[in-house]
């Protein structure tokens, strides 16, 4: 399967809203096909019910690697975001069953500490 480039994230947009992803900027980050098919599937109501229902045979229907399958089920955030858009992954939170607030949280526990990194002024 061929994978596309990647726009990078709109920083802008997650700094507003209080959320810093680190990447390292010599790394080029690709978008997972079957993980962003998921996502938007899964904004049909019923499929949506039948993911929290039977998650383990909802994913069997996806070429998912088994690294981003295991992230999936594991609920990690920090795995997934740099796989898909952003507006996708939050989404796939809240149709999977987790509070806004909670998802909020995981992402900003991504962000590097206010001064990390900086050094000798």
């Amino acid at each position: 399967m061929l994978a596309r480039k990647e726009r990078p994230l709109n920083r802008e947009a997650l700094a507003r809203a209080g959320i810093s992803i680190p990447i390292k900027a010599d790394v080029a980050r690709m978008r997972d096909y079957w993980l962003s098919k998921l996502f938007f599937d899964l904004q049909d109501p019923g499929r949506a019910a039948e993911y929290r229902a039977r998650r383990e045979a909802v994913l069997e229907r996806y070429g998912l690697k088994p690294e981003v399958r295991a992230a999936l089920l594991a609920d990690d955030v920090s795995a997934l975001a740099p796989l898909t858009n952003p507006y996708l992954l939050r989404f796939y939170f809240a149709a999977a069953g987790m509070r806004d607030a909670d998802f909020i949280a995981r992402l900003r526990a991504l962000a590097p500490a206010p001064g990390a990194g900086k050094c000798c002024g």
